[in-house]
């Protein structure tokens, strides 16, 4: 029997008699934690657009300093493989629920710091110094978060209810958005420019530590997946994962990024990019985006959970496959409503938007997951989620620097989430041919 196979039978017999109960707490608790990940790290996207090209970077260009800034934003991402690489290898060594605790902590500390650094003109050249390097820690942090909480969630869900599961830690990327970006339209409302651009950006930074207690607690009462603790018992566990990966698995690598990128990166386009956008080309009042971005959210959680319901029934791959011809179909109108100048629309245009790309969203954890076989799974799934992650943290400098040639004209950022999503929707295709055959498992 070979050791994929091998491995397929413990993951078999480690899932047999799960419970529905169990599943649904591990869940919540995963939740909770990808809630906090995601809401600390969209706090610097919207920064990104708002704050940190004028506090942080100087330069009488508007559109050099938002590059600056997005490119900032983009360190970090490009920082996650690294994480996910390490702490990937220690979860498929020494279990997943102690990297959580170590994750989680890393994220909410790092977010706390960023709402106390100095601007430019209190230090100098060291703010964005150390703004980068901020950001680069909370880049290895997240690196290692999603991977992990997605193969907790997965490996303690019953095989046939893996992509209903897998679908919730997904939620927690719109509830932060919503945080996020309610925590800044609240600011906006509450403080005037002035005193918004001086120290009220600082508190949905600083809020952070708080939630962060909150988080360590719940995550602390999670159990160790099942799943590992039968590797664990067979002498399964790998003693090399990122080199077994590499060697083994490097096609599912690519495919797994691939489902993953639509979900990511287009969601940065139509976030981060098209606030700027919006603000600074287009003249939109930053608070109107901002609710935009809200309200896409919530519309979000619900195209979500449709997702987990679909790729169960359907299949993961089919949802990450039709899902990403959808978004493609929905590129232009999107964009043709954003650039109306009506309130209504605009706010209709991101809703479309990040509604149709979050469907193989949805599902891409389940395909990632289905991908690698469980003793190399949290470093397998680290590495493509965050190979998505990289690419996706310079879309929005990519997008401004297009616009910016096009003479600002909208159409290279609908291009390219119509590329982004065919890419995704290809990933689709492959997929079910590189998974791991676990019985009962719906690719």
């Amino acid at each position: 029997m070979s050791e994929q196979n091998t491995t397929a039978a413990a993951e078999f017999n480690a899932t047999t008699e799960l419970s529905i109960k169990d599943a649904n707490k591990v869940a919540a608790g995963a939740l909770i934690g990808t809630a906090l990940e995601w809401y600390d790290f969209f706090l610097f996207s919207a920064a990104a657009a708002l704050i940190f090209n004028v506090q942080y970077f100087t330069n009488e260009n508007a559109t050099a300093a938002a590059l600056a800034s997005f490119a900032t934003f983009g360190v970090g991402l490009a920082a996650r493989p690294i994480g996910g690489l390490v702490f990937g290898r220690m979860g498929d060594k020494l279990g997943r629920r102690r990297v959580l605790l170590i994750t989680i902590i890393g994220i909410g500390v790092v977010t706390g710091l960023i709402g106390l650094l100095p601007t430019y003109a209190a230090i100098g050249f060291a703010a964005p110094a150390l703004l980068v390097l901020l950001r680069i820690l909370q880049g290895l942090f997240v690196g290692g978060e999603w991977s992990g909480a997605m193969t907790l969630v997965v490996e303690n869900a019953p095989l046939h209810l893996r992509a209903r599961y897998a679908a919730i830690p997904q939620i927690g990327s719109p509830i932060g958005t919503i945080l996020s970006s309610g925590g800044f339209f609240i600011m906006t409302l509450v403080f005037s420019q002035d005193n918004f651009n001086s120290f009220g950006w600082r508190i949905p930074f600083l809020i952070a530590l708080p939630l962060l207690i909150v988080a360590v607690y719940l995550r602390s009462r999670l159990e160790e997946s099942p799943v590992f603790r039968q590797l664990e018992e067979s002498g399964e566990v790998e003693k090399s994962p990122i080199s077994t990966t590499l060697r083994d698995s490097w096609k599912q690598v690519i495919v797994g990024m691939a489902a993953a990128l639509l979900g990511v990166g287009g969601f940065y386009l139509v976030t981060a990019f098209c606030v700027w956008y919006g603000v600074n080309i287009l003249g939109y009042d930053d608070s109107l985006l901002l609710l935009g971005s809200m309200v896409a959210a919530f519309v979000e959680i619900f195209v979500l959970i449709w997702g987990g319901a679909l790729g169960a029934k359907y299949g993961a791959s089919k949802v990450v496959l039709w899902g990403g011809v959808a978004s493609a179909l929905v590129s232009v109108p999107a964009f043709l409503l954003f650039v109306t100048g009506q309130p209504v629309l605009i706010i209709l245009a991101m809703t479309l938007a990040v509604g149709t790309l979050s469907l193989p969203y949805a599902a891409s954890g389940t395909v990632m997951t289905g991908l690698f076989p469980a003793n190399t799974r949290y470093t397998g799934v680290g590495m493509s989620q965050n190979a998505a992650g990289m690419l996706s943290g310079f879309i929005p400098l990519l997008a401004t620097g297009f616009i910016a040639s096009a003479g600002d004209h909208w159409w290279p950022a609908a291009a390219m989430l119509a590329f982004l999503s065919l890419f995704t929707a290809f990933a689709g295709i492959i997929a079910p041919k590189l998974s791991v055959d676990l019985p009962g498992f719906k690719h």
